[in-house]
């Protein structure tokens, strides 16, 4: 049979995306569309491929609301790391970075640093791939890849802002857009969301900086913006009930409650803002619930907020000091602006940078990351005695302080030292409570990128783990159908998308889960090498248990867990765009 076969899934529990419980039914698929869903053993279409999908739950693919395949994209269309977990459609263009317009080098250099993404690989891509250089024309090549999942994109503002106003402007502290360049940026957010874009995101995070060598280490231009410059842009936003993502300054917690009086409504339009991300954070371990508790209340008084969150621990893997943590004080970027290893172990090793570097590491004030070396533990590392270890035990070991052992591990083996820590959710009781808060969107999976340090592409069947285990436990905080909800239908309407639900006459977008296979296989990390990417090994967790099949548009996509042959070499996604725009 052809990958885009008429199929019937026969005997499966059918959660249809909309909440309600699963029931025993059959799923025909034919021309890219669900042709019915009837009671086990009603329909009985002539000539079809029968799936047996026995003790399995068959379910809408899930929407992933933030990746940032923009550059991979390019290269791996079918995006398989993401269609084998389930994911069956993806969100281009958050954290103010995308690829609509603007030349190769300052796409490059605003995207790789911050994403973790090598700059080597994106910019000679960017060099080939680029025909594009408005919103519609950037859409109009998605549509020419053969595309794995469907595609649905934010406007990204450094993108629209380095253009208007020229890159080095735009990382200008002091300099601030003309009318002529402001007007620059509203006329190509219009034509955006005219175009079928879900909307607009920005950036307030300083520790997101600049690759390449011209401006280096400033931080992406959307940080240099003040807020009546992102005011002009979310009055389109508002009229047209459209998308804002914010990423919300960390270090500073009052900068949230700006993207707060910016979501109210009361005398005005409303705006639909989703921010990120609600944490249960090793660092401070109140403001989350602070946060959950204000939302609640705006979206009472008739706001429009979200906010992205996982539903599962957040961990990270660090080669020597490349992860975004070490960013959020000037001395960890002033190492990372130091692309030879030599020079960077030089610094690491002067005396009074390491004042510096201690003095700033053990600060309370702006902290994300708990900087916590009695937790963060080395995993490997060319002296195999430290493996296992943390860095405060190989302190106590040496009769260092914490800091000094970090930085002498740093300088001794540079990218060669791997270490993981875990930033938040670590509490399973909280995680819970995200996971089930109504102000919340489940997805922050940063999909494509941070290639070395995250691996969340299965947060999906991580939930569906969780809900079930709970439920098991006697302890349920979530059904299986809200969970499914929450993963589909909820966000599709949020975002005003056409997908997330399993009915007649909707696109075929549909994944097939044995619930025997969500097992402990889900926490496990490995690395895969990425073909087109120089065979970097990127971190993924997987478990071919667990999915049995994955189609989008009709078309099989994976089978067993594994991808198809024809993933990412025919077309079965498609470029997905706000119903309000269409």
């Amino acid at each position: 049979m052809t990958a885009t076969a008429e199929r019937l899934l026969r005997g499966g529990v059918v959660f249809d995306g909309v909440g309600g419980p699963g029931r025993r039914a059959d799923v025909w698929i034919r021309d890219g569309r669900v042709a019915s869903i009837a009671p086990a053993g009603v329909l009985d279409p002539p000539g079809v491929e029968v799936v047996d999908c026995a003790g399995c739950w068959v379910m809408p693919g899930f929407i992933d609301l933030h990746t940032h395949y923009d550059a991979e994209v390019e290269v791996l269309p079918g995006l398989s790391e993401s269609v084998r977990h389930g994911v069956t459609t993806v969100v281009l263009g958050s954290c103010g970075l995308s690829m609509v317009q603007g030349e190769p080098e300052a796409l490059a250099d605003m995207f790789c640093r911050v994403e973790g993404i090598p700059r080597d690989v994106v910019l000679p891509l960017l060099e080939s791939a680029k025909d594009w250089d408005d919103p519609a024309s950037y859409l109009a090549h998605l549509e020419g890849l053969q595309l794995g999942p469907n595609v649905a994109c934010l406007l990204g503002h450094s993108t629209i802002r380095a253009v208007a106003m020229g890159l080095e402007r735009s990382l200008d502290e002091a300099a601030r857009p003309t009318y002529a360049e402001l007007d620059q940026m509203r006329a190509v957010l219009r034509e955006a969301l005219d175009a079928g874009y879900l909307g607009l995101s920005i950036n307030t995070l300083p520790w997101d900086k600049m690759d390449g060598e011209a401006f280096r280490s400033r931080p992406t231009p959307s940080v240099f913006a003040r807020w009546s410059e992102y005011r002009a842009l979310t009055r389109i936003l508002r009229r047209r009930d459209a998308v804002f993502q914010g990423v919300p300054d960390v270090s500073m917690k009052l900068n949230a409650a700006a993207f707060f009086w910016e979501t109210l409504g009361l005398f005005r339009p409303a705006l639909k803002t989703m921010i990120i991300t609600l944490l249960d954070a090793r660092a401070e371990r109140v403001s989350f619930r602070l946060v959950g508790a204000v939302a609640r209340m705006i979206n009472i008084l008739g706001g429009k907020l979200r906010l992205q969150s996982l539903p599962h621990p957040f961990d990270i893997w660090s080669d020597g000091l490349e992860v975004p943590v070490i960013e959020e004080f000037s001395a960890g970027t002033d190492a990372l602006h130091i692309q030879d290893p030599d020079r960077r172990a030089q610094l690491l090793r002067d005396p009074s940078y390491r004042e510096r570097f201690k003095k700033q590491w053990r600060s309370w004030f702006g902290k994300a990351y708990h900087r916590d070396l009695d937790e963060a533990r080395i995993v490997s590392c060319p002296d195999p005695a430290l493996n296992g270890r943390t860095f405060g035990e190989v302190a106590r070991q040496r009769g260092i302080e914490p800091e000094d052992a970090f930085l002498d591990l740093n300088a001794d083996h540079g990218d060669e030292l791997r270490w993981r820590s875990v930033i938040g959710n670590d509490r399973p009781r909280w995680v819970e409570w995200i996971a089930s808060h109504p102000a919340v969107l489940i997805g922050f999976s940063d999909a494509g990128a941070h290639l070395r340090n995250m691996a969340f592409y299965n947060y999906g069947l991580r939930l569906l783990k969780r809900v079930r285990d709970a439920e098991a436990d006697g302890a349920p905080f979530m059904t299986v159908g809200h969970a499914v909800h929450r993963l589909t239908a909820e966000i599709a309407e949020f975002l005003d998308l056409d997908a997330g639900v399993l009915r007649s006459g909707a696109r075929a977008d549909v994944v097939v889960i044995d619930p025997s296979g969500l097992d402990q296989r889900l926490e496990e990390v490995s690395e895969a090498p990425m073909e087109g990417f120089a065979d970097l090994p990127r971190l993924v967790r997987r478990n071919d248990d667990a999915v049995r099949h994955v189609f989008v548009g009709g078309a099989q996509a994976v089978v067993d867990g594994a991808p198809t042959d024809a993933l990412g070499q025919q077309r079965m996604g498609s470029v997905l765009r706000r119903r309000a725009a269409s």
